[in-house]
């Protein structure tokens, strides 16, 4: 009787490595879509001394621009998922590797884009910037504000997501032979 063999095979750590890629881009998948959802439908109109107050995201460029990042953001999600379910049962391709690591570089760079324009102006929209005369509205519109903070944190969880892969795509795509 011989002993039983103690080491995994070589494609266990693949399997798992493949797996945890596809939980990153669903969750990353699921974080942009509500993200998008939340700032897309984040609005308030207040009364203040008589006149009335529209809070939108689309008053502010920055945040049409995060909105936009976090569109690009899930649909490209979507289909580097998709992408990652064909091409993980072909195997570790190193290529492929290096294809999947500039996609995911790219999608975390438009995301935490987003996310810093949009943390930029919800941070003069709390606080204000009192040289400029700009006043605080949070304390006015908090519903609307409220609703960006929280697509703000959802985006950067996504951005998180993307780091993640992009350290994992990084490390398959160091074995390309040149």
């Amino acid at each position: 009787m011989e002993p039983k063999n103690m080491q995994s095979s070589p494609l266990k750590p693949y399997k798992y490595l493949l797996g945890t890629q596809i939980l990153l881009r669903f969750l990353a998948t699921i974080f942009t879509l509500a993200s998008t959802l939340i700032i897309l439908t984040s609005k308030q109109t207040v009364t203040i001394f008589g006149l009335e107050m529209d809070a939108r995201y689309s008053y502010s460029s920055a945040f049409k621009f995060f909105a936009f990042a976090n569109m690009i953001g899930c649909a490209f999600s979507v289909l580097s998922l998709f992408l990652a379910s064909v091409l993980g049962h072909k195997g570790l391709v190193p290529k492929n590797s290096f294809y999947m690591f500039l996609h995911d570089l790219i999608v975390m760079a438009v995301l935490l884009a987003g996310c810093a324009a949009a943390t930029a102006v919800g941070y003069i929209g709390k606080y204000g910037e009192m040289h400029s005369g700009w006043m605080p509205i949070c304390e006015h519109v908090d519903k609307f504000c409220h609703k960006v903070t929280n697509s703000v944190i959802l985006s950067y969880f996504a951005v998180f997501f993307y780091l993640c892969l992009t350290i994992i795509s990084a490390n398959q795509s160091r074995h390309i032979q040149v």
